[in-house]
């Protein structure tokens, strides 16, 4: 089933669980938080989707279907600040993900709309089609009917434990990267790991899903990287994206000190020319 929700574009996606706070100050969007907060709290539908801008221009200079990333994230409105000259300072938690089908532009409202389809995680299904290819039970020369209950349960076993590992190997290479990048900025060039970062690490050290978007929310990534990681459904395969765009970030880290720059700080508005 699809559904039309409220749009806000930005120049990079947001992820569940990830905190993002706004200062509201278009017009457009003040229409949006005045809908919003009209809306009765009850009904939990204080929410918006957030859509990341493909071209790094003005979506309504170009078609907006074209301009967005057709994967998002809604955004749950948990705070809200009024200010004097009529804007809003609000703090939003990324909540459920969703596929963008098509951009409603109109003048009432004024703020973008999109028709979209929520994304359900595959968890279950990644975890059993993952690990049982070529899967074979002591004692047999081949792999076991599917059907085999014992071949369920050992099936079961080595996918808590392959997530166990792949999820410790992704915290450890992100503790390291972020002591690289850290050390880029320091007076003595060490590496080293903030206590936020480390707080942060310890709060999703038994969520491996948490974890995944942590990562893809905390490190240095391009917007295609970012997107590319919360349009992965399945949390094994995107902490096994994360290992690969970690390591490659580590190695580029060490041979030339740089960390990637997102193509929008390269855009120029958009002229007859």
């Amino acid at each position: 089933m699809r559904e039309l929700i409220p749009l806000f574009p930005l120049g990079t996606p947001l992820f569940p669980g990830i905190v993002l706070p706004l200062q509201i100050f278009e017009p457009r969007y003040r229409r949006l938080m005045r809908d919003l907060l009209a809306r009765p709290e009850a009904e939990d539908r204080r929410f918006f989707g957030v859509v990341a801008i493909r071209q790094g221009w003005e979506v309504e200079r170009v078609a907006p279907a074209e301009a967005l990333y057709d994967v998002g994230c809604t955004a749950r409105v948990h705070a809200v600040r009024p200010q004097s000259d009529g804007g809003f300072r609000i703090v939003t938690v990324g909540g459920q993900r969703f596929r963008l089908h098509d951009v409603v532009v109109a003048d009432d409202p004024p703020y973008l709309q999109g028709e979209v389809e929520w994304l359900a995680d595959e968890e279950a299904a990644e975890e059993a089609a993952g690990d049982t290819d070529g899967l074979v039970v002591p004692g047999t020369a081949e792999s076991a009917p599917p059907c085999d209950e014992g071949l369920d349960e050992v099936v079961a076993s080595v996918a808590r434990g392959s997530m166990a590992l792949l999820t410790d190997g992704v915290r450890d290479l992100f503790v390291h990267y972020v002591a690289e990048v850290s050390g880029l900025g320091s007076d003595d060039g060490e590496p080293s790991v903030d206590a936020e970062t480390a707080v942060l690490l310890d709060a999703v050290s038994d969520d491996p899903t948490a974890l995944s978007y942590l990562v893809a929310s905390a490190a240095l990534l391009t917007t295609e990287d970012r997107q590319s990681l919360l349009a992965e459904s399945a949390t094994r395969r995107r902490l096994a994206l994360e290992a690969r765009i970690l390591r490659r970030e580590l190695t580029l880290l060490q041979a030339i000190g740089a960390v990637p720059v997102p193509l929008q700080q390269f855009a120029a508005p958009m002229t007859v020319n």
